[in-house]
């Protein structure tokens, strides 16, 4: 395959495809998962100083976000540093999926 023709199938993969919009939504996604950290560490402190305990649910579902980012990460690129680090956001996603049922049964507070 020449030049020529590693060009061509270049720009018609890309065809279509508006990068500043992708680079766009890309930094918001960023932004928000950064307020969606800020925001949970804020109503986990209120709610431990004053209810006396934490609210496992909200940390349940912040950890799957990362989950879920870092796996999206891992199929795409294959790297093995990413499949660790998804590992360790799923295995913290479960603690905090477990105790928030734990939670909810009245088991912890």
């Amino acid at each position: 395959m020449n030049r020529d023709d590693i060009l061509k199938k270049a720009q018609a993969e890309n065809s279509g495809k508006d990068y500043a919009d992708i680079e766009a939504q890309k930094s918001g996604t960023y932004a928000a998962y950064f307020i969606a950290v800020i925001l949970v560490i804020l109503v986990d402190t209120v709610n431990g100083f004053v209810l006396g305990y934490v609210n496992r649910g909200m940390d349940f579902v912040l950890f799957t976000m990362a989950f879920v980012a870092f796996l999206t990460k891992y199929i795409k690129l294959r790297k093995r540093h990413e499949l660790f680090v998804t590992i360790f956001w799923g295995a913290l996603a479960l603690m905090m999926l477990a105790l928030w049922i734990l939670q909810l049964c009245k088991v912890m507070p």
